[in-house]
Protein backbone atom coordinates (compact mmCIF):
# COMPACT_ATOMS: atom_id res chain seq x y z
CA UNK A 1 0.00 0.00 0.00
CA UNK A 2 1.59 3.97 -0.83
CA UNK A 3 2.43 5.95 1.80
CA UNK A 4 1.52 9.64 0.65
CA UNK A 5 3.53 10.78 3.88
CA UNK A 6 6.54 9.07 2.92
CA UNK A 7 8.22 11.76 0.28
CA UNK A 8 9.85 9.01 -2.16
CA UNK A 9 6.16 7.39 -2.58
CA UNK A 10 4.20 10.32 -2.58
CA UNK A 11 6.90 11.31 -5.67
CA UNK A 12 5.98 8.23 -7.60
CA UNK A 13 2.24 8.91 -6.90
CA UNK A 14 2.56 12.24 -8.04
CA UNK A 15 4.54 11.68 -11.35
CA UNK A 16 2.19 8.90 -12.13
CA UNK A 17 -1.10 11.16 -12.03
CA UNK A 18 0.63 14.05 -13.36
CA UNK A 19 1.24 11.54 -16.92
CA UNK A 20 -2.33 10.62 -16.77
CA UNK A 21 -3.89 14.33 -16.29
CA UNK A 22 -3.39 16.81 -19.02
CA UNK A 23 -2.94 20.19 -17.22
CA UNK A 24 -0.91 21.64 -20.44
CA UNK A 25 -1.26 25.08 -20.65
CA UNK A 26 -3.21 26.71 -23.31
CA UNK A 27 -0.99 29.02 -25.76
CA UNK A 28 -1.29 32.17 -24.10
CA UNK A 29 1.44 33.51 -22.47
CA UNK A 30 -0.04 36.81 -21.20
CA UNK A 31 0.07 37.47 -17.28
CA UNK A 32 -3.54 36.90 -16.92
CA UNK A 33 -3.18 33.55 -19.18
CA UNK A 34 -0.78 32.51 -16.68
CA UNK A 35 -2.99 33.32 -13.60
CA UNK A 36 -6.15 31.09 -15.19
CA UNK A 37 -3.47 28.92 -15.94
CA UNK A 38 -2.42 28.28 -12.24
CA UNK A 39 -5.72 28.52 -11.16
CA UNK A 40 -6.76 25.57 -13.14
CA UNK A 41 -3.69 23.37 -11.79
CA UNK A 42 -4.36 24.59 -8.23
CA UNK A 43 -8.00 23.16 -8.55
CA UNK A 44 -6.70 20.29 -10.25
CA UNK A 45 -4.30 19.20 -7.37
CA UNK A 46 -6.33 20.52 -5.02
CA UNK A 47 -9.10 18.11 -5.47
CA UNK A 48 -7.27 15.23 -6.42
CA UNK A 49 -5.52 16.07 -2.89
CA UNK A 50 -1.92 16.42 -4.00
CA UNK A 51 -1.80 20.05 -2.71
CA UNK A 52 -3.29 19.51 0.36
CA UNK A 53 -0.13 17.23 1.50
CA UNK A 54 2.51 18.76 3.87
CA UNK A 55 -0.30 21.09 5.35
CA UNK A 56 -1.75 21.13 8.49
CA UNK A 57 -5.01 19.49 9.11
CA UNK A 58 -7.01 22.38 11.56
CA UNK A 59 -5.98 24.76 8.19
CA UNK A 60 -7.68 21.99 5.29
CA UNK A 61 -4.40 19.81 4.92
CA UNK A 62 -3.63 16.33 4.67
CA UNK A 63 -0.85 16.36 7.28
CA UNK A 64 2.57 14.73 6.34
CA UNK A 65 5.73 15.97 6.35
CA UNK A 66 6.31 20.04 4.56
CA UNK A 67 8.65 18.01 2.31
CA UNK A 68 5.62 16.71 0.29
CA UNK A 69 4.70 21.19 -0.55
CA UNK A 70 8.01 21.05 -2.06
CA UNK A 71 7.79 17.74 -4.52
CA UNK A 72 3.90 19.09 -5.61
CA UNK A 73 5.74 22.31 -6.63
CA UNK A 74 9.23 21.21 -8.07
CA UNK A 75 6.79 18.83 -10.34
CA UNK A 76 4.57 21.58 -11.36
CA UNK A 77 7.24 23.92 -11.74
CA UNK A 78 9.72 21.68 -13.60
CA UNK A 79 7.05 20.52 -15.76
CA UNK A 80 6.50 24.50 -16.60
CA UNK A 81 2.38 23.55 -16.03
CA UNK A 82 2.52 26.66 -13.75
CA UNK A 83 5.13 29.64 -13.74
CA UNK A 84 7.16 29.65 -10.65
CA UNK A 85 5.71 33.38 -9.26
CA UNK A 86 2.25 32.77 -8.76
CA UNK A 87 3.32 29.74 -6.97
CA UNK A 88 5.95 31.51 -4.90
CA UNK A 89 2.75 33.29 -3.52
CA UNK A 90 1.02 29.96 -2.09
CA UNK A 91 3.94 28.66 -0.07
CA UNK A 92 4.88 32.35 1.19
CA UNK A 93 1.48 33.16 2.36
CA UNK A 94 -0.30 30.30 3.39
CA UNK A 95 2.27 29.28 6.12
CA UNK A 96 2.25 33.29 7.35
CA UNK A 97 -2.21 32.61 7.44
CA UNK A 98 -1.86 29.69 9.51
CA UNK A 99 0.99 30.87 12.17
CA UNK A 100 -0.88 33.72 12.67
CA UNK A 101 -4.05 34.34 11.90
CA UNK A 102 -6.70 33.41 14.46
CA UNK A 103 -7.34 29.28 13.78
CA UNK A 104 -10.83 29.79 12.66
CA UNK A 105 -9.78 32.39 9.98
CA UNK A 106 -6.92 30.50 8.70
CA UNK A 107 -9.42 27.52 8.66
CA UNK A 108 -11.36 29.22 6.50
CA UNK A 109 -9.12 30.90 4.00
CA UNK A 110 -5.70 28.62 4.05
CA UNK A 111 -8.23 26.28 1.33
CA UNK A 112 -9.23 28.91 -0.90
CA UNK A 113 -5.90 30.03 -1.61
CA UNK A 114 -4.50 26.19 -1.60
CA UNK A 115 -7.53 25.25 -4.31
CA UNK A 116 -6.88 27.95 -6.55
CA UNK A 117 -10.29 29.56 -5.71
CA UNK A 118 -8.31 33.07 -4.42
CA UNK A 119 -4.86 34.83 -5.15
CA UNK A 120 -3.43 36.63 -2.42
CA UNK A 121 -0.25 38.86 -2.44
CA UNK A 122 2.08 40.76 0.23
CA UNK A 123 2.02 44.00 0.61
CA UNK A 124 5.55 44.68 2.32
CA UNK A 125 7.44 46.81 0.09
CA UNK A 126 7.03 50.70 0.19
CA UNK A 127 9.10 53.32 -2.27
CA UNK A 128 11.02 54.54 0.53
CA UNK A 129 11.09 51.29 2.27
CA UNK A 130 12.60 48.17 0.48
CA UNK A 131 15.45 46.33 2.06
CA UNK A 132 14.84 48.79 5.09
CA UNK A 133 11.62 47.34 5.71
CA UNK A 134 11.43 48.71 9.17
CA UNK A 135 11.21 52.19 7.96
CA UNK A 136 7.59 51.62 6.60
CA UNK A 137 4.66 54.40 6.57
CA UNK A 138 1.75 53.13 5.97
CA UNK A 139 -0.13 53.66 8.58
CA UNK A 140 -3.16 51.87 11.13
CA UNK A 141 -4.63 54.21 13.32
CA UNK A 142 -7.56 52.47 15.44
CA UNK A 143 -11.11 54.34 15.07
CA UNK A 144 -12.42 55.58 18.73
CA UNK A 145 -13.76 51.96 19.40
CA UNK A 146 -10.80 50.49 18.65
CA UNK A 147 -12.28 47.41 16.77
CA UNK A 148 -11.65 49.08 13.58
CA UNK A 149 -8.43 50.30 12.14
CA UNK A 150 -8.13 53.23 9.38
CA UNK A 151 -5.11 52.14 7.01
CA UNK A 152 -3.29 55.05 4.67
CA UNK A 153 -0.03 54.87 2.82
CA UNK A 154 1.06 52.76 -0.13
CA UNK A 155 3.05 49.77 -1.35
CA UNK A 156 5.02 49.39 -4.05
CA UNK A 157 6.34 45.90 -6.17
CA UNK A 158 2.98 44.27 -4.82
CA UNK A 159 3.31 41.02 -7.19
CA UNK A 160 0.11 40.04 -8.71
CA UNK A 161 -2.11 42.77 -6.51
CA UNK A 162 -4.77 43.37 -9.82
CA UNK A 163 -5.50 39.75 -9.74
CA UNK A 164 -5.67 39.26 -5.65
CA UNK A 165 -8.50 38.81 -3.53
CA UNK A 166 -6.45 39.46 0.07
CA UNK A 167 -3.60 41.43 0.64
CA UNK A 168 -1.39 40.25 4.03
CA UNK A 169 -0.49 44.00 4.89
CA UNK A 170 2.77 45.37 7.10
CA UNK A 171 1.49 48.83 8.50
CA UNK A 172 2.98 51.53 11.48
CA UNK A 173 0.68 50.83 14.32
CA UNK A 174 3.13 52.46 17.17
CA UNK A 175 3.63 56.06 18.29
CA UNK A 176 6.69 58.06 17.45
CA UNK A 177 8.49 56.50 20.54
CA UNK A 178 7.79 53.12 19.54
CA UNK A 179 11.46 51.07 17.88
CA UNK A 180 10.28 51.00 14.59
CA UNK A 181 10.66 47.07 14.96
CA UNK A 182 8.37 47.37 17.82
CA UNK A 183 5.28 49.24 15.74
CA UNK A 184 4.88 47.36 12.76
CA UNK A 185 1.65 44.93 12.73
CA UNK A 186 0.30 43.03 9.90
CA UNK A 187 -3.32 42.66 8.52
CA UNK A 188 -5.72 40.31 6.14
CA UNK A 189 -7.29 42.71 4.17
CA UNK A 190 -9.82 42.40 1.34
CA UNK A 191 -8.72 44.12 -1.86
CA UNK A 192 -12.19 44.87 -2.28
CA UNK A 193 -12.36 47.08 0.69
CA UNK A 194 -13.40 50.68 -0.42
CA UNK A 195 -10.45 53.11 -0.50
CA UNK A 196 -8.01 50.59 -2.16
CA UNK A 197 -6.27 51.37 -5.83
CA UNK A 198 -4.49 48.99 -7.15
CA UNK A 199 -1.90 50.49 -10.09
CA UNK A 200 -0.13 47.66 -12.48
CA UNK A 201 3.56 48.41 -13.57
CA UNK A 202 4.85 47.55 -16.78
CA UNK A 203 8.29 46.89 -16.44
CA UNK A 204 11.32 46.55 -18.76
CA UNK A 205 10.29 42.44 -19.33
CA UNK A 206 7.04 44.24 -20.55
CA UNK A 207 5.19 42.27 -18.23
CA UNK A 208 2.35 44.26 -15.58
CA UNK A 209 3.48 41.66 -12.49
CA UNK A 210 4.12 43.97 -10.21
CA UNK A 211 1.71 47.08 -8.72
CA UNK A 212 1.16 50.20 -6.93
CA UNK A 213 -1.19 49.52 -4.36
CA UNK A 214 -2.85 53.04 -2.55
CA UNK A 215 -4.82 53.25 0.37
CA UNK A 216 -6.77 55.66 1.14
CA UNK A 217 -8.88 55.48 4.78
CA UNK A 218 -9.38 51.55 4.41
CA UNK A 219 -11.19 50.46 7.26
CA UNK A 220 -10.34 46.90 8.39
CA UNK A 221 -11.47 45.09 11.29
CA UNK A 222 -9.39 44.31 14.36
CA UNK A 223 -10.09 40.06 13.83
CA UNK A 224 -8.08 40.95 10.74
CA UNK A 225 -5.10 41.90 12.66
CA UNK A 226 -2.78 38.51 12.15
CA UNK A 227 -0.67 37.83 15.36
CA UNK A 228 -0.99 40.99 18.16
CA UNK A 229 -0.29 44.34 17.70
CA UNK A 230 3.19 44.98 17.26
CA UNK A 231 3.87 41.42 15.63
CA UNK A 232 4.28 42.86 12.04
CA UNK A 233 8.33 42.67 12.41
CA UNK A 234 8.10 39.41 13.64
CA UNK A 235 5.71 38.14 10.90
CA UNK A 236 7.82 39.43 8.26
CA UNK A 237 11.36 37.60 9.63
CA UNK A 238 9.32 34.38 9.85
CA UNK A 239 8.02 34.73 6.29
CA UNK A 240 11.50 34.22 4.85
CA UNK A 241 12.52 31.01 5.51
CA UNK A 242 9.20 29.96 3.35
CA UNK A 243 10.15 32.33 1.29
CA UNK A 244 14.50 31.26 0.63
CA UNK A 245 13.30 27.05 1.09
CA UNK A 246 10.31 25.79 -0.69
CA UNK A 247 10.13 28.45 -3.19
CA UNK A 248 13.84 28.78 -4.40
CA UNK A 249 13.48 24.84 -4.39
CA UNK A 250 10.28 25.65 -7.50
CA UNK A 251 11.99 28.62 -9.17
CA UNK A 252 15.26 25.80 -9.51
CA UNK A 253 13.48 23.28 -10.96
CA UNK A 254 12.25 25.88 -13.19
CA UNK A 255 15.62 26.96 -14.54
CA UNK A 256 16.65 23.57 -14.77
CA UNK A 257 14.21 23.10 -17.43
CA UNK A 258 15.05 26.38 -19.25
CA UNK A 259 18.84 25.33 -18.96
CA UNK A 260 17.58 22.01 -20.88
CA UNK A 261 15.98 24.43 -23.12
CA UNK A 262 18.92 26.28 -23.48
CA UNK A 263 21.19 22.97 -24.06
CA UNK A 264 18.37 21.47 -27.03
CA UNK A 265 18.90 25.10 -28.99
CA UNK A 266 22.23 25.25 -28.86
CA UNK A 267 22.61 21.59 -30.09
CA UNK A 268 20.23 21.85 -32.87
CA UNK A 269 22.59 24.83 -34.32
CA UNK A 270 25.15 22.72 -34.06
CA UNK A 271 27.42 24.47 -31.50
CA UNK A 272 29.95 22.92 -29.13
CA UNK A 273 29.52 25.07 -25.66
CA UNK A 274 30.83 22.80 -23.60
CA UNK A 275 32.28 24.66 -20.81
CA UNK A 276 30.12 27.73 -21.02
CA UNK A 277 27.52 25.49 -20.31
CA UNK A 278 29.37 23.77 -17.47
CA UNK A 279 29.62 26.36 -15.97
CA UNK A 280 25.57 27.07 -15.65
CA UNK A 281 25.26 23.84 -14.65
CA UNK A 282 27.68 23.73 -11.90
CA UNK A 283 26.04 26.84 -10.46
CA UNK A 284 22.35 25.51 -10.58
CA UNK A 285 24.23 22.23 -9.18
CA UNK A 286 25.54 23.61 -6.38
CA UNK A 287 22.47 26.22 -5.70
CA UNK A 288 20.31 22.78 -5.46
CA UNK A 289 22.59 21.22 -2.96
CA UNK A 290 22.52 24.56 -0.86
CA UNK A 291 18.62 24.58 -1.17
CA UNK A 292 18.29 21.06 -0.64
CA UNK A 293 20.22 21.74 2.96
CA UNK A 294 18.10 24.42 3.74
CA UNK A 295 15.14 22.57 2.88
CA UNK A 296 16.00 19.17 5.09
CA UNK A 297 16.88 22.08 7.78
CA UNK A 298 13.44 23.41 8.06
CA UNK A 299 11.98 20.02 7.50
CA UNK A 300 13.90 19.19 10.63
CA UNK A 301 12.45 21.95 12.74
CA UNK A 302 15.36 23.91 12.82
CA UNK A 303 14.94 28.22 13.02
CA UNK A 304 16.09 29.57 9.42
CA UNK A 305 18.02 33.06 10.07
CA UNK A 306 21.02 35.20 8.05
CA UNK A 307 22.06 31.54 6.63
CA UNK A 308 19.31 31.78 4.10
CA UNK A 309 21.25 34.87 2.31
CA UNK A 310 23.57 32.48 1.26
CA UNK A 311 21.00 30.83 -0.88
CA UNK A 312 19.49 34.19 -1.99
CA UNK A 313 23.14 34.95 -3.53
CA UNK A 314 23.39 31.87 -4.99
CA UNK A 315 19.90 32.14 -6.54
CA UNK A 316 20.42 35.23 -8.09
CA UNK A 317 24.25 34.33 -9.39
CA UNK A 318 22.73 31.44 -10.79
CA UNK A 319 20.06 32.67 -12.54
CA UNK A 320 22.03 35.65 -14.52
CA UNK A 321 24.78 33.58 -15.39
CA UNK A 322 21.91 31.19 -17.14
CA UNK A 323 20.58 33.90 -19.10
CA UNK A 324 23.98 35.59 -19.86
CA UNK A 325 25.09 32.57 -21.51
CA UNK A 326 22.29 32.10 -23.47
CA UNK A 327 22.83 35.43 -24.56
CA UNK A 328 26.14 34.54 -26.12
CA UNK A 329 24.97 30.95 -27.32
CA UNK A 330 22.00 32.14 -28.90
CA UNK A 331 23.18 35.70 -31.15
CA UNK A 332 20.11 38.19 -31.67
CA UNK A 333 17.69 36.10 -29.88
CA UNK A 334 17.64 38.76 -26.40
CA UNK A 335 18.03 41.75 -28.53
CA UNK A 336 15.91 41.09 -31.94
CA UNK A 337 13.45 37.71 -31.15
CA UNK A 338 10.45 38.26 -29.10
CA UNK A 339 10.72 35.05 -27.05
CA UNK A 340 10.79 33.66 -24.20
CA UNK A 341 14.50 34.02 -23.77
CA UNK A 342 14.33 38.01 -24.06
CA UNK A 343 11.51 38.22 -21.30
CA UNK A 344 13.65 36.02 -19.05
CA UNK A 345 16.56 37.56 -19.27
CA UNK A 346 15.35 41.16 -19.04
CA UNK A 347 13.69 39.75 -15.96
CA UNK A 348 16.68 37.89 -14.51
CA UNK A 349 18.00 41.55 -13.97
CA UNK A 350 16.16 41.88 -11.41
CA UNK A 351 17.54 38.65 -9.50
CA UNK A 352 19.89 40.74 -7.22
CA UNK A 353 16.97 43.36 -6.30
CA UNK A 354 13.98 41.72 -5.25
CA UNK A 355 13.40 40.11 -2.24
CA UNK A 356 16.68 41.05 -0.36
CA UNK A 357 19.27 43.36 -2.77
CA UNK A 358 22.78 40.91 -3.42
CA UNK A 359 24.55 43.88 -1.35
CA UNK A 360 22.43 43.80 1.36
CA UNK A 361 22.77 40.14 1.76
CA UNK A 362 26.53 39.75 0.97
CA UNK A 363 26.61 42.80 4.11
CA UNK A 364 23.96 40.13 6.19
CA UNK A 365 26.81 37.42 5.54
CA UNK A 366 29.84 39.25 6.45
CA UNK A 367 28.38 40.67 9.26
CA UNK A 368 26.04 37.97 11.12
CA UNK A 369 27.80 35.15 9.38
CA UNK A 370 31.58 35.65 9.17
CA UNK A 371 31.75 38.33 11.91
CA UNK A 372 33.36 40.65 9.50
CA UNK A 373 32.04 44.09 10.99
CA UNK A 374 31.02 46.97 9.41
CA UNK A 375 34.32 47.86 7.96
Amino acid sequence: MTDLHDPAQFRTALRTWLDQTDLTPPEDHTLAGHMRQFARVQRALYDAGWSRYGWPEHAGGLGGPAMLRAIVGEEIVGRRLAEPGPYSMLEVLAPTMIDYAAPTLAAEMVPKLLSGEEQWCQGFSEPGSGSDLASLTTRAVPDAGGERYVISGQKVWTSFAQYSHRCILLTRTGDADTPNHQAITAFFVDMDTPGITVRPLRTMHDVDEFCEVYFDDVVVDRSRMLGKLGDGWQLAMDLLPYERSTCFWQRIAYLYSRFDALVDEVKSQGQSADSELGEVYLALHTLRCRSRATQHRLADGHKLGPDTSIDKVLLAGAEQGLYDTARHLLPGVIELDGTDWRTEFLYSRAATIYGGTAEVQRNIIARRLLDLGKE
